[in-house]
């Protein structure tokens, strides 16, 4: 009788043991959903809320009940519980119901001819003065990755407006009006005339222009909209994001490949093939370059490939995918690839997945990925996934990879705002 007890007590120890065990497993995964997935989703109309083989998913709620989550009722805004195991709550978020988008894929190089709104400083310097050396710029507050709008009231968007302004400023103080970090300050700056050639100086070393280029990854034949690159075109000195008064896109042959290596990220090599323009750029922002080709270009630039359509993030998955690059002055290829991680929690980011070069081809002509690549189509199942972005410099068959969804988001937000200002 007493061996049964204790034989009775050790099996509901264990059982509750099991319970215990299994109630922290759950509430630990539910943590830790909660955290990594991220508060907003985009779902187009009719297709499932599922993924991760069902292991989460969307439950509309709207007042007076359900909402039946990607039907043709379902409201264009609506809340959503995000469910683990289609049974264990893990938080509230916002879902934006879209129409399914279908995009024409590039995969072909393009320049970028970029001017800035304002001029950009990248340096400041010492000047030796008549009776001391001194940095105006650095006194006046100024610092590297300020962006220079206006000197004395007047705007200005070239080097030359600021050069010429300090020199017939004939040492009398100038108000500067500047962007940092996306606020507006000013500063008084005193220019110093040099010893050395007897000119006034500010000590500053500015840019107004930038030129480059990269991939373009898909275009809207409804409106020639496009969208390249998967992050933004920053100045090589400060590493800001440079702002976008004008630009435009042009033709480009490649005719080289250096070969990437660890420690060494290799290039694409091209040249601006006309300086006839074939698209307007409207938005440089942390997602890539967007804007619009010219009526015809896509035809006459040989831009016309599949048409795909964009998937949303939750529809990325681990696991192979190509890539649609251009690596030579032929066409463009398809070429095998991997997605070893996802990071759904960082929507923002450029840097949303992380992608393995696998292709023998590609691999033996570049080593992986390298510069020029930014931009390069990632189709998975058949859908647009996303862009290749950057490369990781110690292992260059690895690099990042942007949300197709989000480079659609930017996109459609140009389209709209071009939209309003013809109206």
């Amino acid at each position: 009788m007493d061996t049964e007890k204790k034989r009775w007590k050790t099996r509901t120890k264990a059982a509750v043991a099991a319970v215990i065990t299994a109630a922290a497993v759950v509430t630990t995964s539910a943590g830790v959903a909660r955290y990594f997935t991220p508060d907003q989703y985009s779902v187009t109309r009719g297709n499932s809320l599922e993924w991760n083989s069902g292991m989460v998913s969307l439950r509309g709620l709207q007042d007076g009940g359900e909402v039946c989550a990607g039907t043709s009722t379902a409201p264009e805004n609506y809340r959503a519980e995000l469910m683990l195991f289609h049974s264990i709550p893990i938080k509230t978020v916002q879902v934006k119901v879209m129409e399914e988008t279908n995009v024409v894929l590039c995969g072909r190089p393009f320049g970028i001819k970029m001017f800035t709104n304002g001029v950009m400083v990248v340096g400041v310097a010492d000047i030796q003065g008549e009776t001391a050396t001194v940095n105006p710029a650095a006194v006046a507050g100024l610092k590297t990755g300020d962006i220079i709008t206006e000197v004395n009231g007047h705007a200005v968007n070239r080097n030359e407006e600021v050069a010429k302004a300090v020199e017939e400023s004939a040492g009398q103080p100038l108000q500067i009006s500047f962007q940092r970090e996306h606020e507006s300050q000013t500063a008084t700056l005193v220019p110093v005339r040099s010893k050395l050639d007897g000119s006034y100086k500010a000590g500053l070393w500015v840019r107004d222009s930038t030129a480059g280029i990269g991939t373009l990854t898909f275009y809207d034949p409804a409106t020639n909209s496009f969208a390249g690159l998967g992050h933004g075109i920053c100045d090589t000195d400060t590493t800001e994001l440079m702002p976008l008064r004008n630009g435009e896109i042009v033709p480009v042959t490649i005719n080289g490949v250096v070969k990437g290596k660890k420690g060494a990220p290799g290039e694409l090599r091209g040249y601006f093939n006309t300086d006839v323009p074939m698209g307007t750029l409207y938005a440089n922002s942390d997602q890539g370059v967007y804007g619009q080709l010219k009526d015809g270009s896509a035809q006459e630039q040989g831009l016309v490939g599949d048409t795909v359509c964009v998937a949303m993030k939750q529809e990325v998955k681990t696991g192979p995918v190509q890539i649609l690059a251009t690596i030579d002055g032929g066409e463009a290829k398809y070429y095998n690839a991997s997605i070893e991680n996802i990071n759904y929690h960082d929507t923002e980011s450029s840097k949303n997945m992380i992608l393995k070069i696998t292709d023998p081809e590609l691999l033996n002509e570049t080593g992986g990925i390298v510069q020029g690549m930014s931009g390069s189509p990632i189709i998975q199942n058949g859908k647009l996934i996303g862009a290749v972005t950057h490369v990781f410099v110690n292992d260059p068959t690895r690099g990042y990879g942007i949300f197709a969804e989000n480079m659609l988001g930017v996109c459609q937000t140009v389209e709209e705002t071009l939209q309003r200002q013809s109206a």
